[in-house]
């Protein structure tokens, strides 16, 4: 019977074993098809050295049982894979100022290393939201806020102001701006706070490899580092141009379909087309 054996790529001083805090490949985990634990372990053991962490998108988790859960991120972990809790907090607000600290609580005693933030869907006053990251840090978790390039315009500072000036809250408009320039403030002071990693959403960036804006990508790479950003690539074409583009050390969210075929990009030089990259990675002995 033929066996195969993974292809040997040569050896890569921007591609550092786990745990990474860069070059990281992070997988979408329960959400769009529900993974059982058994499907999990398998993925985990055939590729595990190739993911770094695991995402309960679309605050899936919420819908699960804790046991579950628990088993999920047990399973992660023997694996050197971390757990990110996808964006489910900004649900927790109508609850009250003190639901976020309990989430916190409960996401560490679950299992989760990082939480992600949407910024976006939370829309919380900076300072708010800032607050969140130290607590975040503070409970003994990873942070990590999603921003999007587009923002509603009732968000976006009319004229200079002092630093912590009071300002008027207006009506929540309807139309929303894109403004980069404000993300890339608004993330940066998120760092400094102490949030480990800045996620930036696809939408209107790189949803789609046809129209990637490469103007607002390099832009953020250039002030928040390729190593404090990561990015969702939504299908191997994307996942090849930010290689070509960042090299190994970029950091990728991708649907766990696509680990391998990353992995083959980060490994290789891609001095070909993608159809040939992927379909080289295996070959018969």
């Amino acid at each position: 019977m033929a066996a195969y054996r993974w292809k040997y790529f040569e050896e890569n001083e921007d591609r550092p074993e786990k745990p990474r805090s860069y070059g990281v490949t992070e997988m979408r985990g329960p959400h769009y098809s529900l993974l059982s634990q058994n499907v999990l372990q398998d993925i985990f053991e055939s590729m595990g050295q190739f993911v770094d962490g695991l995402k309960f998108s679309g605050g899936s988790d919420s819908l699960m049982p804790k046991s579950f859960i628990k088993e999920v991120t047990d399973v992660a972990h023997q694996h050197d894979v971390y757990v990110s809790t996808g964006d489910w907090a900004e649900n927790l607000l109508r609850k009250g100022p003190s639901a976020f600290k309990e989430y916190v609580e409960e996401c560490k005693s679950l299992g989760f290393d990082t939480i992600e933030l949407n910024v976006g869907s939370l829309e919380l006053p900076e300072e708010t939201l800032l607050r969140y990251v130290r607590l975040i840090k503070s409970g003994g978790l990873k942070a990590k806020p999603q921003f999007a390039v587009k923002f509603n315009k009732s968000d976006i500072p009319v004229g200079d102001r002092a630093f912590g000036a009071y300002v008027v809250p207006s009506p929540r408009s309807s139309e929303f701006v894109e403004d980069v320039d404000l993300l890339i403030r608004r993330a940066e002071r998120c760092l400094e706070a102490g949030a480990d990693m800045i996620m930036i959403d696809a939408d209107d960036v790189c949803k789609q490899a046809d129209s990637l804006r490469a103007d607002i990508i390099a832009k953020v790479v250039g002030r928040l580092g390729v190593e404090k950003t990561m990015f969702e690539a939504s299908n191997p074409r994307t996942s090849e141009w930010f290689i070509k583009q960042y090299g190994p050390r970029v950091n990728l969210f991708v649907d766990h379909s696509h680990v391998m075929d990353l992995e083959c990009l980060r490994g290789r030089n891609l001095g070909k087309n993608h159809a040939s990259v992927l379909g080289s990675s295996y070959f018969l002995f």
